[in-house]
């Protein structure tokens, strides 16, 4: 049974405790593609449940050629797809629905506001953002408004678990990604476990045989008929392969010790600031360094080793592509370089005798050019997306170029 697996990864197992689970979605039918399975058997079983959809699904494909009118109108989908949803969740058994946002979905102090699709596109390297997004997506939301909206689900419900997305959001969307990063970090705050849904064959915590409950799940799944076709035991999306719907459903529990992190992207201006400082003073500090010391040389056997030249092109490497990869983007790593150059560039200006820090030798061209090459390199360099080969086999169950 489900509810003795969930009770087992609690701190008091022996405690009889209702199951009160929130599942924490980003579009209309994730639901039921995800996670109907579970939904139903868990509502035969008598638990408590609770949906919360965070967007409408707004930039979302359309199947059904007599449909095909409600794509690209984003009003008129969201409304459509709402009702699609609401058919669904009775058929799942579901009676407490919310969406992100709005009343019972939002923090006290703010005023109820809508969370619309951000869309996607597909890239070479996987999922990726849509070109452009709206002010009022999800994606563009503060992390933190998102999270203390799912925040207030989880203490209204009083959950004992959170289900969402892992941490690559199932195939990348940014949506789930955004949905699992906040449904996270609210079950961590609100000190509830919080399960990540699993693909087939991965390594899960729990897995859930929903074989009684396939007719619901098929059910379900036909209510979402602008997204979803499914004929006998079988379903398919816009991307058009069909796959048999799944008799069980994984689960792995993202233990509290197990911190999340919030994305740099999602922390605070005074954050930023500080890094931006810290990434100058530290960028002219290896300027400063490199400028006094690239002369510095090394003999080894009657070879001469230039090996100030080599360290400073060696750290200034170092330092650009780390702060590149630690922090996801190009505007720290572009300070730091700021700051090497400049003042490699100020200890370099010559006067009335030339200049005494840099000599116009091998190393002190290589000093002049080479920071400004790498730099250059390191910040024009292409951003590595997450997807993953790992991944494409789960790509043909992804639905084009939006939401699924």
């Amino acid at each position: 049974m489900l509810r003795p697996i969930l009770c087992n990864v609690q701190q008091n197992p022996s405690e009889s405790v209702p199951e009160r689970v929130l599942f924490v979605h980003a579009h209309p039918d994730d639901e039921s593609l995800s996670t109907g399975g579970t939904i139903a058997t868990l509502v035969k079983r008598g638990a408590a449940v609770t949906v919360v959809t965070c967007t409408r699904g707004e930039r979302g494909e359309v199947i059904p050629a007599d449909l095909h009118h409600l794509e690209g109108d984003p009003a008129e989908l969201a409304a459509h797809r709402s009702i699609e949803l609401a058919a669904a969740l009775a058929v799942l058994g579901v009676t407490d629905h919310r969406y992100l946002g709005a009343a019972g979905a939002r923090w006290a102090d703010l005023p109820p506001r809508i969370y619309t699709d951000s869309g996607m596109r597909w890239g070479s390297d996987g999922a990726e953002p849509a070109e452009t997004i709206a002010d009022d997506s999800l994606c563009a939301a503060p992390f933190g408004e998102v999270a203390a909206d799912l925040a207030t689900v989880i203490d209204s419900v009083q959950a004992t678990a959170v289900v969402s997305y892992d941490s690559r959001g199932g195939y990348g969307h940014p949506d789930h990604v955004r949905a699992h990063e906040a449904a996270r970090r609210a079950a961590e705050v609100m000190g509830v476990p919080f399960f990540a849904i699993q693909p087939a064959g991965a390594a899960a915590t729990v897995r859930v045989d929903v074989s009684d409950a396939l007719a619901q799940k098929a059910d379900a799944l036909r209510a979402h008929r602008s997204q979803v076709t499914v004929e006998g035991d079988r379903y398919s999306l816009s991307s058009g392969p069909s796959h048999p719907i799944a008799a069980e459903e994984s689960y792995a529990i993202v233990r509290p010790d197990q911190p999340g992190t919030v994305a740099w992207k999602d922390q605070g201006f005074g954050i930023h600031l500080f890094a931006w400082i810290i990434a100058l003073i530290v960028g002219a500090a290896v300027g400063g360094i490199a400028t006094v010391n690239h002369q510095a040389t090394l003999s080894v056997g009657g070879l001469t080793i230039g090996i100030g030249i080599i360290a400073t092109l060696v750290i200034t490497a170092a330092l650009l592509v780390g702060l590149r990869l630690v922090f996801g983007g190009r505007l720290v790593a572009g300070i730091a370089a700021f700051g090497q150059l400049a003042v490699i560039g100020a200890l370099s200006l010559t006067g009335s005798g030339g200049s005494i820090l840099v000599p116009a030798n091998v190393a002190g061209y290589l000093l002049t050019y080479g920071p400004a090459l790498i730099a250059l390199l390191v910040l024009a360099w292409p951003s590595v997306g997450t997807f993953r080969r790992d991944k494409i086999a789960v790509r043909p169950e992804t639905k084009g170029t939006s939401s699924p």
